[in-house]
C-alpha cells in the first residue's frame, strides 16, 4: 500500500536520501497536505519496520533504527537533535535505574521511606557527612530517589536535583518532537508485533525457553533504542507517555480490524495468548457474575474425591500442576478448596486498552526481560506515567503471580518483579491513590490467598481422622524457594503507610480473608515423637516453614502493629481481635479440640494466637484499652493456653533428649524458635499469651497444668520412691528443671507487661553483652529491631539508632580492636560495665535469649570471674534474683500463681525431696524453687496483720488440707506433720523404719516406676475444668475421656502400691534452715542476722545479699520472710534455738555411685591431663631456652673451658624427634629445621624517606624505576658492556630480587630422623595445610613451617673464643699469609674431599637453596650455566641474609645486643654451607682481587697487550666492597682465624675510603677540587699523611686528573658543593657506614661477641672500634674517620695504581666513567604503600577501573600493597599459561610473595609461593569492625596498627608462621 514513487526502491538506501527522505517529509507535515505526508509516513514504516520474515533479522531491525533516527530527528544529525531536546529538559528526579549488583547508598538520615537508595553520584555530590548511611551491593536492582521528595528529605537531594525548578525551563517548540508523535506509535507497535509473533504458548515438549531468548535477542536494539530516548529528558518522557498510555492509537493500530494481514494475524496470535494464561476478555465471561466474598470462607468444604472437577477459575494448566505436585509430595493428597474464596474479576479478567498495558502483559509473559524492565522504569520520572503504570501493574498482579508461579526461574524473576515494585509502593501518595482507585488491598490479599491455596494438605494435628483444618505443605516448591516473598514484601511495603493501614484495618471483609490466610499456616510442619527407631529421613521443610510464617504472616503484623500506636486506633484492634478469635474458635473446631493436647505432637507455628497475644500486648500499651472488654471466657482462654504450653514443654523435652530419634533437625526448630530473629515474633508472644492466660484462670489449675504438661507430677512425691507412668526417670530431672524453669520465666518477664521500650532494649542488650563481648554489628543483629535490614519493622521496638547508641554506652565498654601475640585479629568489641554485672545481670533473661546451652554457661563463668575479680564473691555464685519492673494493673492476676496452695505443695515437697537427698534432684531445681520462693516474697498481696495468730502447733492435718490459706508468707511456717503417700509395697516407708534413713536404697529399677501421689494434682485439675465447661454435673461423666483413663490406674505389672504415712513435722522455714546447715556441711551454720544489728529488717536490701550462693540465697529469704512478719522472725529464732537433729547419713545408690564414680573418673583424667600438658610446656620452654645457641656461647661456659685445660669441647645438639642429644658428626650430622623463601623486600627500598601513597586517581602513578633493585639492575647491565663477564659477577651482589632468605625456629634434629619423619608425612593422607612432596613439613616440636635442613658443621663451639687471643703479627705477615690460605684453595680437609653423609647433605640443601628462587633470579652471566653465576648466587645468598638482618634491626646497628634472635639465627650454619661449595671454584691467582688491594703491580705492559684481544677486568675501584669481603671470607678456608677476618677487613677498608674519596671528588665544583689539591700537596709529607683525608683527597683529585675524568658535560649539574670539613668527614661516614655495619653482623655470627649498643651519630667509631679498624679508641672530638686507615702498602702508590685503571677506561668512554662510580644513596627501609584514610576512596576509583588486558571491569579486582598494580583476582581475561594474573604478579613482584587488597571485599589476601590465605582487613569502621566483602557497607577507615602489624611481617617474612589458615591457589588466584 505504499505510494509508488515516494519510497527509494527495496534495497538499502543510502543514508543520505533517508535524510532527505526525512527532511521532506517533516517540511510536508507542517504545509498544507500534511495529511498526504502523514499516510505516507505511516506506509513507510510499516514497511521499514515490518516484522522481518526469516533471518536477516539484525540487519533489517539496525536499518529499522537507522530510518527512526531519521525521521524523528526530521533529517538533522541525531546528536544535534539529542543535544535540543535535552534542552527542555525540566526533570527534577535522577531516577537513574540500576540492576543487581550495582553499588548504591541508603541514608537512614534522609529516607522517608526504608526503601530510599541514592547512586553513588548523587550520593557523593549531597551533603551527609555524620549520617546513618551504608553502602550496599543491589540485590534486585533499583532506581535513585534523588529528587523525589514523597521518597526523601529535601536536605539531602544533590547539587544537581536540588536547583531546577519546573518553573523555568522554556517550552518545547511544537515542530522539535513532532515527528516524534507520528513515529513512536508505530515504533512501539511493531515491538509489540514482534512479541506476539514470537510468542508460542509452550507446548508439553518446552522448547519455548531458547525460542523467547531468541526473540529477545533480536529485539535488544529496539528496546537499547527506547531506553536511549527515555534518557534524553522529560520532553522526550512525555510524548512517550503520551503514545504508551492513548488508548487511541492502541485501538487504530493494534485492534486488528482493517485490511492489514499481518495485523489481523498478530492480533489472532494476542488473543490465543491471553487464552493459554487462563484469562479472557470480559465479553467471554459473561456468566462470571461476581461472587461476593462473604464471611462463608471459614466453611473449607474439601473435596476429596480424586475425579473433582477443576473450578472455572483454574484452567487446564493447573491441573498438569496438580499431577506433578502430588507425587512430589508423597502419599499426603493436596487439598483443593471449593472456589468460593475467589474473586473472579480479579483473578481471572484481563482487557488491555492501550500500549502500555499490552507492553506490561508481554513483559511479565517472557517473564521480565531486564531490558524491558529498565526501559519500563526509566520512565517513571514522568508523574503521569508513574500513575498509569502503577494502576496497569496492579491490574496485571494476579497474572504476575501466575506467571512467577508456574516459572523455572523464579528467583531471577522475583528479583525483577520487586525492583519495579519497590518504586510504585515506597511512595506514599502513590499507593494511597491505587488503594482508592484499584482495590489494591483486595487484590493482594486475594493473590496471595490464590497462590497459597495451591499447596494446601490436610492438618493431622489432634485429630488425624476427622480434621477439617488444612495448611500448607512447607516441602512444596513455593513454600521451600520461598516463591511468595515478592508478594508478601509488596504486602509489607503498602502496609507501612499509614493510610494504607487504616484502610486494611477498618475493612471487616478483608480481616477475615486475612486471618483466613493467617489460618494456613496455623498448625504447619507438624512434628511428631519417634519412639522406636530412628527417623530414616530427616526432612528440613522446618526452615521453609519459620521463614513463611515470619515473612506472610509476623512482617504484616509488625506493619499493621505500628499504626496501632495511640488511643484513637483502639477500634482497629478491637477489630483484628475479634476476627483472630473468631478464626482460633474455626481452628479449634475444625481439629476437634476438647481439652487435651494430642501427645507426642508439636507444631511451632501458631500465627493466629500471635497476631490474637500481640494485639492484646499493644492495646494495653498504647492504646489504655480495657483488657478484659477484649478477652474471651474462661473456656476459650483454657483452649487457647494449650498448644503455646505444650510448645514451652516441647522445648524442655528437646533440651532433654526426648526427641533424638527425630534427627538434628528438631534441635534446629527448638533453637530457630528462639532465635534472635524469630523470638520477638515466636517465643515472646507466646509467653506473653500464657501471661495473660494465667492471670485470669484459675491459679490451681493453671500450675497443675503445667506439671502435668511436663509430665513431672509422678516426681512430687514425698516418698523416697515412685512410679512415672509418662516419663523415663532418665528424663525426669531435666523435665523437673524444664517445667520450675518455665515458671519463672512466666512470673518475672516483663517485656510486654509494663516494661518501657527503652527498658526493654537494655534488657535485651545486657542479656546479650552478658553471654559474650559482643561486636556493634552482631549486637544489632541479636537484638532483633529487625530496622535495618526489612522496611518493616519486625519487633514492636522501632529505635532510631539513636536510643540503641545511647542504651549501648550507658551499659557497656568498648574494648578497641587489639592484636593477639600469635597473630589473630581481635574486632572491636562491646563488654558490659562493672555495674552492669552488679546490678542489672539478669540470668532469667540470659535464658530466654540463649540459642545454646552453653550460653548461659558462658554467661554465668563471666559473672563468677566478675565477682573474684572485684572481690565481692570468691566461691561459685548462684544465678542473682534481679528485682523486677512493677507489673501493669492488668496483669495483676499472675501474682496469684506464687499464692497458690498447689505451687506450694510442689515448693515444701520438693525442699522435702532435697533435704533428704531423694534421687533426680540437682542443685539448679533448688535454686529454682528458692528463686519461685524469692518471688513470692517480694510479690505478696499484702502485709499480714500480726492478729492473726493461728495456734502454731495446729492439729494433725492429714494431705487433703495441707495450708490454711494461700498466701506464701503465712504458709511458709506452717508445719506439716503427716503426710499419707502411696509408695511401692516394697518402698522402706512401708517397713516402718524411722523417717531418718528414707532415702531410696538400690533398688531394682522395675520397681521404680509406679505413681507414687502426694496429692492428685491431675484430678485437681480436671475437677477444676469440669466445673467451669459444663456447670450441671450430669454431663461430667462424659467429658472425662476414656483414652486417658490408664494413666491414673497403674498397670498390673508394676508392684502394688499401698498408703503409708510419713511423719514430716517441717515447715518450710525449718526446711530453709535445715538446708542452710546442709549447704553449709556445719552445724547450726544459721544465725538470724537482726539478733545482732535490728537494722537489717528496716533497710532489707542490703548488698551483702546480692551476689552469693545457695546459702547466701538461704538467708536472703529468710530475711525477706522475716521481714513481711513478726511471726514468721518469731518462729525463725525459735527453729534456730532447737539443736537440729543431725542430717541423715548419705546412702548412696548404686547408680549415683557410677555417676559419681564417672565425674571423679573425669576429674582425675582431667588432672592427669593438665600435669601432662604442663610438662610438656615446660619441657618445651626450657627447651628453647637450652637450645644450641650456635652463636653467641655464654660467657661462663667459655670459662669453664679456659679452667678445664683448655680441651676443645664439640657442639651438642638435640634431636626433637629421637630425644638423643650428641654432637653432628661427619656420618650422622645433625641439622637446623629452616624455611627457605625468595625475597623482594630488599629491592623495595627506595631512596625517599617518604612513603610510596596507593594511586586513588588516574594522575598518580607509581613508576619503580627509583628502588633499589633496579639501579642494583641498571649497573650490572652497565658494567658487563664494558667489562669481562666473570669478573663484573665478582663485582657486584645480585639477590635484591628473589634473594634466597634462610630462616629457622632453633630446632635440631638428625638428618635421618627427618627423612623418616617427611616419609610418615608422605603416607599420611590427612590434608595437610603443605605440600610434602616440595619438601614441606612443620617443625616437630613448634609446629613452625619449615622446607629444609641446614647440615650443622662438625666442629666445636668454643673454638672462636681460643682463636680471639689478640696476635701480635704486624699487618704485613697477616696479608701474606691470607695470601698463602687462598692458594691452597683445592684441597679440603681430608673428611670431606671423600663424600660423607654430610658432604651430601650440605650438597642437597644447595640445591634447595637454588631451586627456592626462580631461574631468571639466578642467571645474570653472558654465557648460560658458567661457574660464575653459581658462584655469585652464593655469595649473595649470605649478602642477601644479611642485609636483612640489618632491615630486621632498623637498618642499623644502634640497638646492639645478640642477634634479633638469639637461637634462631643460623647464618654460622649457612656461611659453612656456602663456603664448602664456594671453595670448589678457584680464582685464578692472576686475578685474584686479594694481589689487586695489597701488592703493586709492575709490569703494566703486559697487562696492555691482553687488552686487544678481551674486555678488560672491572677496575677496582668499580667493585663492590661488601661483595669483595664476602668472596674472601668464603673462599678461606674453615674455621677462619679472627686475626686474619681483621686483617681482611683492614685493607677492604682501605678500598673503601679511596672509592668515598673519588666519589666525592666527582660531586664537588672544578674550583674546589683545586683548593683540596693544593692544601693536600702541603700536608703529604706530614707524619701522619697517610691517616688524613685532605691529603688523600688532593692524591686522589691529582691521580684522576690525568684521566679524561672531570672533563665536564655540559647536562651534568653539580650535585653537591662540600667546602668546609665536617660536612666532607660527615659525607665519607655515611658512605662507609653500610659496609661496617654488614661486617660487624658478620663478624658477630662468625666469631660471637655481642654488638654494642650505641646513639646513632657514634655509630661509625663504635663499629669502627669493634672491629678492630680503630687501635685506641679516641675521645671523638678528634676523630677523624681516615684514622681507621691501615694500608698494607704504601698509600698513594695503591691509590695512584687504582685511579690509573678508571684513567685508561676513561680514555675509551669518558661518558660512563662518572656513573660507574659507586655512590651509595641512603636507601629508607622498605614499606608498603601508603593507603588512604577513608576505603571509600579506594572503593570508587578501583571498582569501576577497567582491566587493561580486556577493558572490562573485572568481577573481583585487586590491587597490590607493595607496587600498586591493578590486577584481576581470578580474571580469566590475563591468564597466562595456566597463571592467573594475581599469582603471576606474586611471582614478578615480590618472587612468589603477594599482598593484594581485594577492592570489593576490602580484605587481603597473601600469596606465598603455591599456597594463599586471607590475611584479614586493615580497613575497620568506627566500632572497630571489619566490613568483610562490604556486606554492612559501613564508612570504613585505615586502622594504622593492623597495617603496621601486615608490614612488619611481610618485611620479617613471617606470613608462614603467624597466619595458620593456608590453602593451595592452584594458580588460580
Amino acid at each position: 500500500t505504499s505510494a509508488p514513487g515516494s519510497v527509494p526502491s527495496a534495497g538499502h538506501p543510502a543514508g543520505r536520501d533517508k535524510r532527505t527522505t526525512a527532511t521532506r517529509l517533516k517540511a510536508e507535515l507542517g504545509g498544507e497536505n500534511g495529511a498526504a505526508a502523514a499516510g505516507e509516513l505511516r506506509a513507510l514504516l510499516e514497511r521499514v519496520l515490518a516484522p522481518a520474515a526469516g533471518s536477516g533479522g539484525s540487519e533489517a531491525a539496525g536499518e529499522a533504527l537507522e530510518w527512526c533516527r531519521c525521521l524523528l530527528s526530521g533529517g538533522e544529525p541525531w546528536d544535534g537533535f539529542v543535544q535540543a531536546v535535552r534542552a527542555y529538559d525540566p526533570a527534577t528526579l535522577c531516577g537513574l535505574v540500576w540492576t543487581a549488583n550495582f553499588v548504591a547508598y541508603r541514608c537512614r538520615t534522609c529516607g522517608i521511606s526504608p526503601c530510599m537508595s541514592l547512586c553513588a553520584e548523587c550520593f557523593h555530590q549531597g551533603e551527609h557527612a555524620g549520617h546513618d548511611y551504608n553502602m550496599f551491593r543491589s540485590q534486585a536492582g533499583g532506581a535513585c530517589d534523588c529528587g523525589d521528595s514523597n521518597v526523601m528529605r529535601e536536605a539531602g537531594f544533590c547539587k544537581r536535583h536540588r536547583i531546577k525548578s519546573n518553573s523555568n525551563v522554556p517550552c518545547v517548540p511544537k515542530d522539535l518532537l513532532m515527528m516524534s508523535e507520528l513515529v513512536l506509535p508505530q515504533f512501539i507497535f511493531s515491538l509489540i508485533q514482534h512479541l506476539r509473533e514470537g510468542y508460542n504458548e509452550p507446548a508439553l515438549d518446552l522448547p519455548s525457553e531458547k525460542d523467547l531468548h531468541k526473540i529477545l535477542q533480536i529485539l535488544e536494539p529496539h528496546v537499547s533504542f527506547l531506553e536511549d530516548l527515555t534518557k534524553m529528558g522529560g520532553a522526550m518522557r512525555s510524548v512517550l507517555t503520551q503514545v504508551l498510555t492513548s488508548q487511541q492509537f492502541y485501538k487504530d493500530l493494534s485492534s486488528g480490524v482493517g485490511e492489514n494481514a499481518c495485523a489481523k494475524k498478530s492480533h489472532e496470535k494476542y488473543l490465543i495468548a491471553l487464552k493459554g494464561s487462563g484469562l479472557a476478555f470480559p465479553e467471554d465471561k459473561l456468566a462470571c457474575g461476581m461472587e461476593e466474598q462473604g464471611a462463608g470462607t471459614s466453611m473449607l468444604t474439601v473435596q476429596g474425591l480424586a475425579g473433582a472437577t477443576a473450578t472455572s477459575g483454574q484452567g487446564d494448566s493447573s491441573d498438569e500442576e496438580d499431577q506433578d505436585g502430588s507425587q512430589g509430595v508423597g502419599k499426603r493428597k493436596r487439598v483443593k478448596l471449593s472456589s468460593t474464596t475467589k474473586d473472579q474479576s480479579i483473578m481471572d479478567v484481563l482487557k488491555h486498552k492501550c500500549f502500555l498495558e499490552e507492553l506490561l502483559f508481554w513483559t511479565i509473559k517472557y517473564e521480565f526481560p531486564q531490558k524491558m524492565v529498565t526501559f519500563l522504569l526509566n520512565m517513571l520520572p514522568d508523574q503521569d506515567y508513574k500513575v498509569a503504570f502503577t494502576k496497569t501493574f496492579v491490574q496485571h498482579y494476579a497474572f504476575i503471580m501466575k506467571t512467577l508461579k508456574k516459572s523455572h526461574e523464579s528467583d531471577t524473576m522475583s528479583n525483577r518483579i520487586v525492583h519495579i515494585s519497590v518504586q510504585l509502593f515506597s511512595n506514599e501518595e502513590l499507593a494511597r491513590q491505587v488503594t482508592e482507585e484499584c482495590q489494591l488491598l483486595d487484590i493482594m490479599v486475594t493473590v496471595l490467598l490464590y497462590m497459597m491455596e495451591s499447596c494446601l494438605i490436610k492438618s493431622e494435628l489432634q485429630d488425624e481422622e476427622n480434621s477439617l483444618h488444612v495448611v500448607v505443605n512447607c516441602g512444596e516448591a513455593l513454600l521451600k524457594n520461598n516463591t511468595y516473598w515478592p508478594l508478601v514484601s509488596d504486602f509489607i511495603n503498602i502496609l507501612s503507610h499509614q493510610s494504607v493501614a487504616k484502610k486494611f484495618l477498618e475493612d471487616h471483609g478483608l480481616l477475615v480473608t486475612w486471618m483466613n490466610f493467617v489460618s494456613f499456616f496455623q498448625g504447619m510442619n507438624l512434628n511428631k515423637r519417634e519412639l522406636n527407631e530412628h527417623v530414616e529421613f530427616e526432612s528440613q521443610t522446618y526452615y521453609a516453614a519459620f521463614a513463611a510464617e515470619l515473612e506472610a504472616c509476623a512482617q504484616p503484623m509488625w506493619g499493621l502493629l505500628s499504626h496501632c500506636k495511640v488511643r484513637e486506633t483502639q477500634e482497629y484492634t478491637r477489630n483484628v481481635v475479634r476476627y483472630c478469635l473468631e478464626a482460633l474458635q474455626d481452628w479449634f473446631d475444625a481439629i476437634n479440640f476438647v481439652d487435651e493436647p494430642a501427645p507426642n505432637q508439636v507444631t511451632f507455628h501458631l500465627p493466629l494466637h500471635r497476631y490474637f497475644a500481640m494485639f492484646l500486648s499493644k492495646a494495653v500499651k498504647c492504646q489504655e484499652l480495657d483488657l478484659d472488654t477484649i478477652l474471651p471466657d474462661q473456656e476459650m482462654l483454657m483452649k487457647l493456653m494449650i498448644h503455646p504450653l505444650q510448645i514451652q514443654a516441647s522445648l524442655s523435652e528437646i533440651h532433654s533428649n526426648m526427641w533424638v530419634r527425630n534427627g538434628l533437625q528438631i534441635k534446629g526448630q527448638a533453637m530457630t524458635y528462639v532465635q534472635s530473629h524469630f523470638c520477638n515474633s515466636m517465643i515472646d508472644p507466646d509467653i506473653y499469651l500464657l501471661q495473660v492466660c494465667a492471670s485470669r484462670l484459675d491459679p490451681d489449675y493453671f500450675i497443675s497444668s503445667v506439671f502435668e504438661r511436663f509430665k513431672v507430677v509422678d516426681l512430687l512425691t514425698m516418698a523416697s520412691q515412685h512410679q512415672n507412668t509418662v516419663l523415663d526417670s532418665e528424663h525426669e530431672r531435666s523435665m523437673l528443671e524444664g517445667a520450675l524453669t518455665f515458671l519463672v520465666l512466666l512470673l518475672s518477664l516483663r517485656l510486654h507487661l509494663g516494661m518501657t521500650d527503652d527498658e526493654i532494649l537494655r534488657a535485651e542488650m545486657v542479656a546479650q553483652l552478658c553471654m559474650n563481648d559482643r561486636t556493634h554489628s552482631s549486637l544489632l543483629d541479636l537484638i532483633s529491631l529487625g530496622y535495618v535490614k526489612n522496611p518493616n519493622p519486625k519487633s514492636g521496638i522501632i529505635p532510631g539508632s539513636l536510643s540503641f547508641e545511647s542504651v549501648l554506652s550507658a551499659v557497656a565498654d568498648f574494648k578497641a580492636p587489639v592484636f593477639e601475640p600469635g597473630g589473630s585479629m581481635q574486632q572491636g568489641m562491646y563488654t558490659p560495665k562493672a555495674e552492669v554485672w552488679d546490678k542489672e545481670f539478669d540470668p532469667v533473661m540470659v535464658i530466654l535469649r540463649t540459642v545454646y546451652r552453653r550460653d548461659v554457661q558462658s554467661a554465668m563463668d563471666r559473672y563468677t570471674a566478675f565477682l573474684k575479680q572485684s572481690g565481692k564473691f570468691p566461691g561459685n555464685p548462684w544465678p542473682p534474683y534481679k528485682k523486677r519492673t512493677p507489673l501493669h494493673p492488668s496483669y495483676k492476676g499472675l501474682i496469684k500463681l506464687l499464692h497458690c496452695k498447689t505451687l506450694h505443695i510442689v515448693l515444701f515437697t520438693l525442699l522435702y525431696k532435697i533435704l533428704m537427698d531423694h534421687q533426680n534432684l540437682s542443685e539448679h531445681v533448688l535454686c529454682m524453687v528458692l528463686y519461685l520462693i524469692e518471688l513470692g516474697l517480694e510479690n505478696s498481696p499484702e502485709r499480714e496483720s500480726d492478729e492473726e495468730v493461728e495456734s502454731t502447733g495446729g492439729q494433725e492435718r492429714c494431705h487433703d488440707s495441707w495450708f490454711p490459706g494461700s498466701n506464701l508468707v503465712s504458709n511458709m511456717r506452717h508445719f506439716i506433720n503427716y503426710v499419707r503417700v502411696r509408695v511401692p509395697e516394697t518402698a522402706p516407708e512401708v517397713k516402718k523404719e524411722p523417717p531418718a534413713s528414707t532415702s531410696s536404697d538400690g533398688l531394682a529399677s522395675s520397681q521404680n516406676s509406679g505413681t507414687a501421689q502426694v496429692f492428685s494434682l491431675v484430678a485437681e485439675r480436671r475437677k477444676k475444668f469440669q466445673e467451669i465447661i459444663n456447670r450441671n454435673t450430669s454431663e461430667a461423666n462424659q467429658v472425662v475421656r476414656p483414652k486417658a483413663s490408664m494413666k491414673w490406674s497403674a498397670p498390673g505389672a508394676t508392684p502394688q502400691l499401698t498408703t503409708a504415712i510419713l511423719e514430716v513435722k517441717e515447715s518450710m522455714l525449718s526446711l530453709l534452715i535445715k538446708l542452710h546447715h546442709k549447704l553449709s556441711g556445719k552445724q547450726n551454720s544459721y544465725y538470724p542476722p537482726w539478733l545482732d544489728d535490728v537494722d537489717v529488717l528496716i533497710h532489707p536490701e542490703i548488698p551483702r545479699y546480692s551476689h552469693g550462693d545457695g546459702m547466701t540465697a538461704v538467708e536472703r529469704i529468710l530475711l525477706k520472710a522475716a521481714v513481711q512478719s513478726r511471726l514468721n522472725k518469731r518462729i525463725i529464732e525459735e527453729i534456730c534455738r532447737k539443736v537440729t537433729p543431725p542430717v541423715p547419713p548419705k546412702k548412696i545408690s548404686s547408680a549415683e555411685k557410677k555417676t559419681l564414680d564417672k565425674e571423679e573418673r573425669r576429674q582425675k583424667a582431667r588432672e592427669r591431663q593438665q600435669k601432662l600438658l604442663a610438662e610438656f610446656a615446660s619441657r618445651q620452654k626450657s627447651f628453647m631456652e637450652t637450645a644450641m645457641d650456635v652463636e653467641s656461647p655464654d660467657a661462663d661456659i667459655a670459662m669453664e673451658i679456659a679452667t678445664s685445660e683448655q680441651h676443645v669441647s664439640e657442639a651438642i645438639y638435640d634431636c626433637v624427634i629421637c630425644g638423643q642429644s650428641g654432637p653432628s658428626t661427619e656420618d650422622r650430622p645433625t641439622g637446623l629445621v629452616v624455611l627457605l623463601q625468595a625475597s623482594s623486600v630488599l629491592g623495595q627500598c627506595r631512596n625517599s624517606t617518604e612513603p610510596k601513597k596507593l594511586p586513588t586517581t588516574e594522575e598518580e602513578q607509581i613508576y619503580p624505576w627509583d628502588t633499589c633493585a633496579a639501579l642494583h639492575d641498571v649497573r650490572l647491565t652497565t658494567l658487563q658492556r664494558y667489562f669481562k663477564d666473570s669478573s663484573c659477577l665478582q663485582a657486584v651482589s645480585i639477590g635484591w630480587e628473589g634473594g634466597v632468605y634462610v630462616q629457622t625456629c632453633g630446632h635440631t634434629l638428625h638428618i635421618d630422623c627427618h627423612k623418616s619423619y617427611m616419609e610418615s608425612l608422605r603416607n599420611d593422607q590427612v590434608l595437610q595445610g603443605f605440600s610434602v612432596d616440595k619438601g614441606e613439613f612443620t617443625c616437630p616440636l613448634c609446629r613452625q613451617f619449615a622446607n629444609s635442613v641446614l647440615p650443622c658443621y662438625p666442629g666445636n663451639n668454643v673454638e672462636r673464643s681460643l682463636w680471639q687471643s689478640h696476635s701480635n703479627k704486624c699487618m704485613q705477615e697477616l696479608v701474606q699469609e691470607v695470601e698463602d690460605l687462598q692458594e691452597q684453595l683445592g684441597t679440603f680437609p681430608v673428611s670431606i674431599s671423600s663424600e660423607t653423609n654430610l658432604s651430601k647433605e650440605m650438597e642437597s640443601v644447595m640445591k634447595d637453596i637454588k631451586s627456592t628462587t626462580q631461574k631468571k633470579y639466578t642467571d645474570y652471566s653472558k654465557s648460560p650455566g658458567s661457574p660464575d653465576n653459581d658462584f655469585l648466587f652464593m655469595y649473595s645468598v649470605a649478602r642477601t641474609n644479611l642485609e636483612l638482618e640489618l632491615i630486621h634491626r632498623g637498618g642499623n646497628l644502634c640497638s646492639g645486643g645478640a642477634s634479633t634472635a638469639g637461637k634462631r639465627s643460623c647464618l654460622n650454619q649457612l656461611f659453612h654451607v656456602l663456603a664448602m661449595h664456594m671453595r670448589l671454584y678457584s680464582i685464578d691467582s692472576a686475578y685474584n682481587p686479594w694481589r689487586k688491594l695489597t701488592q703493586t703491580m709492575q709490569d703494566k705492559n703486559s697487562e696492555q697487550g691482553n687488552e686487544v684481544e678481551e674486555l678488560p677486568e672491572v677496575p677496582v675501584l668499580y667493585r663492590d666492597v661488601s661483595s669483595l669481603l664476602l668472596i674472601q671470607i668464603l673462599t678461606m678456608p674453615q674455621p677462619l682465624r679472627k686475626e686474619h677476618f681483621t686483617c681482611i677487613v683492614k685493607v677492604l677498608f682501605t678500598l673503601l675510603y679511596t672509592q668515598a674519596l673519588a666519589a666525592l671528588s666527582v660531586k664537588c665544583s672544578a674550583g674546589d677540587r683545586m683548593a683540596w689539591k693544593e692544601s693536600g700537596a702541603l700536608k703529604k709529607n706530614t707524619c701522619n699523611g697517610e691517616k688524613s683525608w685532605e691529603v688523600l683527597l688532593g692524591h686522589v683529585v691529582s691521580e684522576l686528573s690525568m684521566g679524561k675524568i672531570y672533563e665536564e658535560r655540559e647536562t651534568e649539574e653539580l650535585t653537591v658543593v662540600l667546602v668546609n670539613p665536617d660536612s666532607v668527614e660527615c659525607y665519607l661516614q655515611q658512605f662507609c657506614l653500610p659496609f661496617l655495619r654488614i661486617t660487624s653482623l658478620l663478624q658477630h655470627h662468625l666469631f660471637g661477641g655481642d654488638l654494642p649498643s650505641c646513639q646513632e651519630d657514634e655509630e661509625f667509631t663504635v663499629l669502627a672500634s669493634c672491629l678492630g679498624l680503630l687501635p685506641s679508641f679516641q675521645s671523638s672530638d678528634e676523630f677523624t674517620s681516615a684514622s681507621c686507615l691501615d694500608w698494607p702498602v704504601p698509600a698513594f702508590d695503591m691509590i695512584s695504581q687504582w685511579c690509573s685503571e678508571l684513567a685508561s677506561f676513561a680514555d675509551k668512554h669518558p661518558d660512563q666513567v662518572k656513573a660507574l662510580l659507586i655512590q651509595e644513596p641512603k636507601w629508607d627501609l622498605p614499606r608498603l604503600l601508603q593507603l588512604p584514610e577513608n576505603y571509600n576512596t579506594i572503593f570508587q576509583y578501583y571498582h569501576r577501573k577497567t582491566c587493561t588486558v580486556c577493558t572490562k571491569v573485572p568481577k573481583d579486582p585487586a590491587v597490590c600493597l607493595v607496587c600498586g598494580t591493578f590486577v584481576c583476582l581470578k580474571g580469566l581475561c590475563c591468564k597466562q599459561q595456566s597463571y592467573c594474573e594475581c599469582v603471576l604478579h606474586s611471582q614478578n613482584c615480590g618472587a612468589g610473595t603477594g599482598i593484594f587488597l581485594l577492592i570489593n571485599a576490602s580484605v587481603i589476601i597473601i600469596i606465598r609461593g603455591h599456597r594463599f590465605c586471607l590475611w584479614g582487613s586493615v580497613y575497620l569502621d568506627a566500632h572497630g569492625e571489619e566490613d568483610r566483602d562490604l556486606r554492612r557497607g559501613k564508612p570504613l577507615y585505615i586502622c594504622k596498627e593492623r597495617y603496621k602489624v601486615l608490614e612488619q611481617q611481610w618485611v620479617s617474612h613471617t606470613f608462614d608462621h603467624i597466619n595458620k589458615r593456608w590453602g593451595p591457589h592452584y594458580n588460580g588466584l
